[in-house]
């Protein structure tokens, strides 16, 4: 079934704390980072997931790139691992994980997703996560359960289901959530989320102020911050999504990555019950 994202189809269902809330009744999230020439795109998924809601968000890195975020980084943690037993150690009590933003392509990254996916937290695998599996998609595939959430522009989407791409964008997003057993968002002037029940919401409020580095790596935050808090995953997409081109709308021109966390309490705000 085809439907608007629309605030309506979500709204009753996003995660607004109790009174006797605390942060780890909140959820926990962890972003997995590059080496140390290539960690900004998890400090902005990182941050965009606390902005959300996250009771407490950890970013996961490679030993080298330690002293590199640490101090950049001030509410959101830190932890390192050396290999991907370390990494899967790390994220042993996270409610969500995102993988893949500045990640690196290739086997280590393949072996990292592998890794997290034994953990039993959502994954949301994004960018080099996604490019990593290219030559044998079916492996990433065979590794996720229908809480995952694949999040790929048009090239990743060709790459994992090249079968696919020449397909109708609404009938390729819905056969490929099918085909990877996980919610797949495809990215674009109107972003795709489907479902593998067959659930596919069609976004309208995109905006061109999103056509810049780093917009991505904060959306799978976003998503990944709000199933760290229980949303289903399907839900959360929808919503992340819609509130990612909220924000963008409301800052306008000269918009950069790291102004979409900022935006996200005036968006919040508006959907307060």
């Amino acid at each position: 079934m085809q439907i608007g994202n629309q605030p309506a189809v979500w709204k009753d269902r996003l995660p607004w704390p109790g009174p006797d809330a605390h942060k780890h009744q909140r959820g926990r999230l962890g972003v997995v980072s590059g080496d140390a020439m290539h960690t900004g795109a998890a400090r902005l998924a990182a941050r965009a997931g606390l902005r959300v809601g996250a009771g407490v968000v950890r970013i996961l890195c490679p030993p080298d790139a330690a002293p590199v975020i640490a101090p950049a980084v001030e509410a959101v943690m830190l932890a390192a691992f050396h290999s991907p037993e370390g990494l899967a150690h790390e994220a042993r009590d996270m409610d969500a994980v995102v993988i893949g933003p500045a990640a690196g392509i290739g086997d280590s990254t393949a072996m990292n997703v592998r890794a997290l996916a034994a953990t039993g937290a959502a994954l949301v695998i994004d960018a080099d996560g996604l490019t990593s599996f290219e030559r044998a998609p079916g492996d990433l595939f065979a590794v996720l359960d229908r809480d995952d959430v694949l999040t790929p522009h048009a090239g990743e989407f060709g790459r994992l289901f090249p079968d696919l791409a020449a397909h109708e964008r609404a009938d390729a997003a819905a056969m490929a959530s099918q085909r990877a057993g996980a919610v797949v968002v495809l990215k674009g002037r109107e972003t795709l989320i489907a479902a593998p029940d067959g659930r596919l919401a069609v976004n309208g409020n995109g905006t061109p102020w999103l056509a810049t580095a780093g917009t991505g790596d904060v959306l799978a935050g976003l998503i990944a911050g709000l199933i760290a808090q229980r949303m289903d995953s399907f839900d959360a997409a929808c919503a992340a999504v819609w509130m990612h081109a909220e924000a963008a709308r409301a800052f306008g021109p000269g918009l950069i990555a790291e102004d979409l966390p900022e935006g996200m309490p005036a968006v919040l705000r508006g959907l307060l019950p």
